[in-house]
């Protein structure tokens, strides 16, 4: 939530962003300053007006504007929005609004023939007063030397004991101070304070997502169900069945299917692939026209080339597989690369993980055919059309045309019957 507030202030031009920490803020360092945000401790929690306080506005110029960051739903344009109405209005405060068929908890703000006077906190406000719709979203925009002026004016005059910012609209009118009440639309005044709120804020913020990609030309059989986060990027022409979940980085190109029950995450996806049900995808890149599961796993650093299949049941971890190459069915290739048109036989495994506790290579040339049941014993190198028989265990290095078969001799004992299978005696046939 917290990055969502701080990049639609960083997008929208902020010269100087500040996040006021308290509970939990080292965890809030960590997403919010490699934004390029600025962190300042609130040492008790006092309230609104001493959160602000802490961010030492002394220091600041120009305009000012004070957000929640519990508010997931602001985008860039709200911010841009918010400033350009503040400079129209010419005043040295405003306050965003909205009107609420519920205003609930929400304090409400209190007009004199049109005009912003006070905003009442609903735990302080008169039974009048509740029945007022318009209610405060916890946004403002001030001039950072009427900041500087007001702050400190403000007591814990209320039932809560603590400092309320909401002080700060009929502190500027009694110092005569125009200030103005811009209605914008409820969704910017959506904040999240329970499970139930935080999972309607992100119901709402990923149908928002799916409705700009249906816009764009995304094809989409079940928009309420798929899950797909705004840093994504996917073609017009894409299709997307229910039950998706692409995350983070992920780019999808045109005509690219992907099918229900698939997670994506910080991959790129080109274009015409086919990504059947249940595919988990990490870290990896899939070109043009490959063919994915169902079921498929693809870990971080995996390279799928162009035509590439890759089957039920297959796992991959930092493999470049070449164009062409398949591997259908019930396989595990780590740390390895293979050559076009290799043909990745049923229970193939690279042993990649040795007794040294080190991670080896494997590499397989082109034209390659490695029969069902393959193990090889990294580091291994098998050339270009070499054969291997199924059912073989390599641990050296096969040359290019050649064949490789690594079995045991079969063994056949006729009319054999194990010992554990042999008929008992019965204790009647003891006594006789």
């Amino acid at each position: 939530m917290i990055e969502r507030v701080v990049s639609a202030a960083i997008a929208a031009k902020a010269e100087d962003v500040r996040v006021i920490v308290g509970f939990g803020e080292n965890l809030v360092r960590q997403i919010v300053e490699p934004l390029g945000a600025r962190c300042f401790k609130q040492e008790k929690q006092q309230g609104t007006g001493d959160a602000v306080r802490s961010a030492r506005v002394e220091d600041m110029e120009g305009d000012v504007l004070i957000m929640a960051g519990d508010h997931p739903l602001l985008e860039t344009a709200d911010v841009e929005q918010f400033h350009k109405e503040f400079k129209a209005s010419k005043a040295g405060v405003m306050v965003v609004t909205c009107e609420l068929k519920d205003p609930g908890s929400f304090g409400r703000v209190v007009r004199h023939n049109g005009t912003v006077k006070a905003i009442v906190e609903a735990k302080d406000a008169s039974h009048e007063a509740l029945k007022i719709r318009e209610v405060n979203t916890g946004i403002y925009v001030v001039k950072a030397e009427l900041l500087a002026e007001l702050l400190p004016q403000i007591k814990p005059q209320n039932a809560q004991g603590e400092y309320y910012l909401t002080d700060l609209i009929s502190l500027a009118v009694e110092e005569g101070v125009p200030v103005h009440g811009f209605a914008a639309n409820p969704r910017v005044a959506m904040g999240v304070n329970t499970q139930a709120e935080l999972a309607r804020a992100t119901q709402l913020a990923f149908k928002r997502k799916a409705m700009r990609l249906m816009e764009s030309g995304v094809i989409m059989l079940q928009p309420k169900s798929a899950y797909i986060e705004d840093t994504v990027e996917i073609a017009p022409a894409a299709v997307i069945y229910p039950n998706v979940h692409v995350r983070g980085r992920t780019k999808i190109g045109a005509y690219t299917c992907v099918e229900s029950g698939c997670v994506i995450m910080d991959s790129v996806i080109a274009e015409n692939v086919h990504i059947k049900s249940g595919c988990y995808i990490e870290g990896s890149k899939v070109a043009a026209s490959a063919e994915m599961g169902p079921y498929a796993h693809l870990r971080p650093g995996t390279e799928i080339g162009e035509e590439c299949k890759v089957g039920n049941f297959v796992e991959m971890k930092k493999v470049k597989f070449g164009k062409g190459a398949k591997a259908s069915h019930l396989t595990y290739l780590g740390d390895a690369e293979v050559g076009e048109n290799t043909n990745i036989g049923c229970g193939t495994i690279t042993c990649n993980y040795g007794a040294d506790r080190k991670k080896h290579f494997t590499k397989i040339g082109k034209d390659v055919f490695v029969g069902s049941d393959t193990q090889f014993i990294a580091p291994i190198t098998v050339g270009d059309g070499a054969y291997i028989g199924s059912g073989s265990t390599i641990t050296k290095d096969i040359p290019a045309g050649s064949l490789a078969v690594s079995r045991s001799k079969q063994v056949i004992k006729e009319n054999y019957q194990p010992r554990m299978f042999a008929k008992s005696e019965s204790p009647s046939d003891k006594e006789k």
